[in-house]
């Protein structure tokens, strides 16, 4: 009987540098590529709107690169072991591998199918195809894990570097029969509502798309990144971001890119090591570190003593924030941006982070929520790490006295106002000296311009400097002990 293995794909779909697949077809025989959608095993985290148009997209694109080397995929719905079993059954498959995920409910999902499929006499393989290191590798002088990012990533570079990325396969050797599958419009994945039509014209999903953005990067952006990555006025950062949630790159074929490109233009060992690029994917490892050891911070804060901080309600200025009516520009451009497109620039969602926790005092979670649901990147690690760091509740978090001033903000990295203009055109025709403070402009200034405050762009919701008098006392409050 012909050897069979099913290759378990889940946040890794690509065909080149995966080491699970890599271990399928050298292991010989069939190799059968399947996908199970179980959002239910996910819990509270399965995955949003914006992400599920994402996975629509990429599952096309793979189950096209697989049948261009005689193979396909085979895509079923249910619970992960009961659909494995099935599987296994109709197929007379002897092994199962897969890369590994660090959620905290799939690593419990992970564990129960492992005790249970060996215990049938299953061959399992599990890899690492999503980090340059594993959780569990990279400890602190105490044999903890860290929770400041500088010594977590200073150890990583002190680790040997990556291996180089495992090449795609040639041919994946087909099954006599393939076991049936579903049509991928049957997960209906792509959202009801014409949300996603700013989507299409702005991304590449899938593997082939994943290569073009990082070589697009390194050819165009890479020397300045230090310099443009705050702007959002320019293009200059490398939007993989969802290419890596998906696993339609991975960080390995990030490292080895920059260092052919380093290679390529003179630069030293060093001066690649320590980019500032290099490090940013350093912070998707670190958030990575942080939910293996600390697995309930997507809905607890890691500083125990910010359960008690007073955050608010308040339903009509969170609505207001989640559809960049806020009346401050630059907090209004980066909500439009990220509903328009699925994704937004990592300053701005800090600015924007920083206004909901500090200037209206609603909690991260809510922040956190609104983000996994119209992010295609929606990655629950990073998520978590994000919103706990502009908190201040997190590891290695921004001080509870570092608010950001959205005025200023928008005046240092936007500094002529591009941003604001497209994403808030009603905007467009201010000049850049008050296109951050439109509520500061003179009257004659907004008639020229056109702008009605409060009829064609809000009122400042909030007193930015009252609301941060605000915030500084509520955080104080917690360095006081507790009442009994």
């Amino acid at each position: 009987m012909k050897t069979t293995t099913l290759f378990w794909l889940r946040l890794d779909l690509r065909l080149a540098d995966n080491p699970a697949l890599a271990a399928a077809v050298a292991r010989g025989g069939a190799v059968i590529p399947v996908f199970i959608w179980s959002p239910e095993e996910e819990g509270a985290w399965s995955s949003g709107g914006a992400s599920n148009w994402w996975l629509h997209q990429s599952l096309a694109a793979l189950d096209a690169s697989l049948r261009a080397l005689g193979s396909r995929l085979v895509i079923r719905r249910g619970p992960a072991l009961e659909t494995l079993q099935a599987l296994i059954q109709a197929t007379g498959a002897s092994a199962v591998f897969w890369n590994r995920r660090y959620e905290p409910a799939i690593i419990a999902r992970d564990a129960k199918v492992k005790e249970t499929l060996r215990a049938d006499g299953i061959k399992l393989e599990s890899c690492n195809g999503a980090l340059l290191h594993e959780p569990w590798v990279i400890r602190n002088q105490s044999d903890k894990p860290f929770q400041v990012f500088t010594p977590f990533w200073k150890n990583c570079l002190t680790q040997p570097d990556p291996e180089p990325p495992l090449a795609a396969p040639k041919t994946i050797p087909a099954p006599e029969q393939w076991p049936q599958s579903l049509a991928l419009d049957a997960l209906e994945l792509e959202p009801k509502i014409k949300w996603a039509e700013g989507f299409r014209p702005v991304w590449q999903p899938g593997e082939a798309g994943a290569a073009a953005a990082l070589q697009r990067f390194l050819t165009a952006a890479f020397t300045d990144y230090s310099e443009r990555r705050n702007r959002p006025d320019v293009v200059g950062t490398s939007r993989l971001s969802p290419h890596l949630h998906f696993g339609e790159i991975s960080p390995r074929q990030i490292w080895h890119g920059v260092q052919r490109l380093a290679a390529k233009r003179g630069l030293s060992t060093a001066a690649w090591r320590s980019s500032q690029f290099l490090a940013e994917v350093g912070w998707r490892e670190f958030a990575h570190h942080l939910l293996y050891h600390f697995p309930h911070t997507p809905a607890e804060p890691l500083r125990a003593d910010f359960k008690r901080f007073p955050w608010r309600e308040n339903a009509a200025q969170l609505r207001a924030w989640q559809r960049g009516q806020t009346g401050f520009p630059i907090v209004d451009a980066g909500m439009r941006e990220l509903w328009t497109t699925g994704w937004m620039h990592n300053r701005v969602r800090m600015i924007v982070a920083s206004f909901l926790v500090k200037d209206l005092m609603i909690s991260w979670r809510a922040g956190a929520a609104w983000f996994w649901d119209t992010l295609v990147d929606a990655d629950l690690a990073q998520n978590t790490l994000g919103w706990q760091w502009t908190a201040g509740c997190g590891a290695d978090a921004a001080p509870y006295f570092r608010v950001f001033n959205p005025t200023s903000q928008g005046e240092k990295f936007d500094p002529n106002g591009d941003y604001v203009r497209r994403w808030c055109p009603e905007l467009a025709r201010l000049p850049a000296e008050w296109i951050h403070q439109p509520h500061a402009a003179p009257q004659e200034i907004l008639r020229v311009a056109g702008v009605e405050l409060g009829r064609n762009y809000p009122h400042p919701m909030v007193d930015h400097g009252k609301a941060r008098e605000a915030a500084l006392a509520a955080f104080a409050q917690l360095k006081a002990p507790p009442k009994a």
